[in-house]
């Protein structure tokens, strides 16, 4: 049997010890203190800055510290320092920390991790951001505990995490897999079109060492998720018969798309004349490939639908739901698209639906909006309970301003 047709309660088998099944966070951007249920799909809804971004980047975040040449220090100055990542809205909640907590398990729930963080600044100096708390269980049991005596002598040591220390996180290397198999997807077409406007750096999630990485896919694998790849824009994007990766003169990659013609061959394009919504659909459908392994269990998609017509994306829950019971991959991701919220198989527990507030962001599942049931019973889906709740109040009088 293909490993990609086995059920859920076989994948254990397939080297996959554990997955994401809650996230809390204390003063982290948006959000004063939430605590999420995490199933094989979330989808996060909300208003514009109300942080479906940075409930997305709290995984990212925790992935850039455990990932090999990354850090705390780094992490948080990519993010533009302690300052930018703190709420405004907590004020002294928390004590002013920073707070970020994630529990695994295994599929077959034989084991839970839970892995929590909290960072302050330096007393004085540099204003570092610093370790205030850090620990590890495992079933329950403490195994890592932080600030520990050697941290007392020796406080330097508190400007770096135990997740990103090799000697230090032989304990819970599992979790620190998970994190590094964390990935993020934001397409942007124009830097596909041209990966010099984007980072230099590997893994860009704007797309700019996506064609390479294409590339750089053994053949026999390449040339199967390419067949995947095609089924499903010969049926979002008209007339496109064949995609295939070439090089050019000088070996660079290039996607090459063959579609219906006039003449007998048909017509040649590649990336620089694919469509906005193409070049996003491509990527997300390549991604949606890969199987779950050591390094690639968790998807983070911030809104997808972008450039897609709504027919397209009316389908997109339903293939997110096919791959992660063929693959094993939990799926979060952003969207602003009332479409989505309107396929049949989505459930309460797959939606967080985010409210900006005076004093923070609030979370709150699908499952405990007031009078869920009754909406229910009146045969109403999601996307009509929901939308009211993430529409920026007042905008109906945007027509007036001007």
């Amino acid at each position: 049997m293909d490993p990609d047709e086995l059920p859920r309660d076989r994948l254990v088998g397939l080297g996959i010890p554990v997955r994401l099944s809650h996230i809390s966070l204390k003063n982290w951007r948006n959000f004063r203190s939430v605590d999420i249920p995490v199933a094989d799909r979330l989808f996060i809804v909300g208003p514009n800055a109300s942080g479906k971004s940075n409930l997305l980047d709290a995984l990212r975040f925790l992935r850039d510290i455990a990932d090999t040449g990354g850090g705390l220090q780094q992490a948080v100055a990519e993010r533009g320092g302690l300052k930018r990542v703190r709420c405004l809205s907590a004020r002294n909640f928390n004590n002013g920390r920073v707070g970020l907590e994630l529990r695994l398990r295994d599929p077959a729930d034989e084991i839970t991790w839970r892995y929590e963080l909290h960072l302050t600044a330096e007393p004085r100096g540099l204003r570092r951001p610093m370790v205030a708390a850090e620990v590890v269980r495992r079933n329950g049991e403490t195994i890592v505990e932080r600030p520990a005596k050697d941290d007392q002598e020796d406080r330097e040591r508190l400007t770096q995490t135990a997740l990103e220390q090799v000697n230090s996180n032989r304990q819970f290397r599992a979790v620190v897999d998970f994190l590094t198999g964390v990935r993020y997807l934001h397409l942007v077409p124009q830097i596909i079109r041209d990966p010099e406007a984007g980072q230099s750096s590997s893994r860009d999630p704007f797309g700019s060492d996506f064609l390479v990485r294409v590339a750089e896919t053994s053949e026999r694998s390449r040339e199967s998720r390419l067949r995947q790849v095609n089924e499903v824009l010969k049926r979002a994007v008209p007339q496109l018969e064949e995609l295939r990766l070439i090089r050019d003169a000088a070996g660079t990659p290039h996607l090459q798309a063959r579609y219906q013609h006039w003449r007998v061959k048909g017509a040649l394009q590649d990336e620089q004349d694919f469509s906005d919504g193409t070049l996003r659909l491509i990527g997300l459908l390549w991604m949606m490939q890969e199987r779950a392994s050591k390094t690639n269990r968790v998807v983070l998609l911030e809104e997808p639908e972008l450039s897609l017509h709504s027919a397209v994306v009316r389908q997109l829950p339903s293939m997110l739901s096919r791959v992660t019971r063929r693959r094993g991959i939990q799926v979060l991701l952003s969207t602003h698209s009332t479409e989505m919220l309107a396929d049949d198989g989505l459930g309460l527990d797959e939606v967080v639906v985010l409210t900006p507030g005076s004093d923070g962001t609030t979370a709150k599942m699908a499952s405990d909006v007031a009078h869920i049931d009754r909406f229910l019973e009146a045969d109403l889906d999601l996307r009509e309970i929901l939308e009211p709740l993430t529409r920026p109040e007042g905008i109906e009088q945007l027509p007036l301003l001007g």
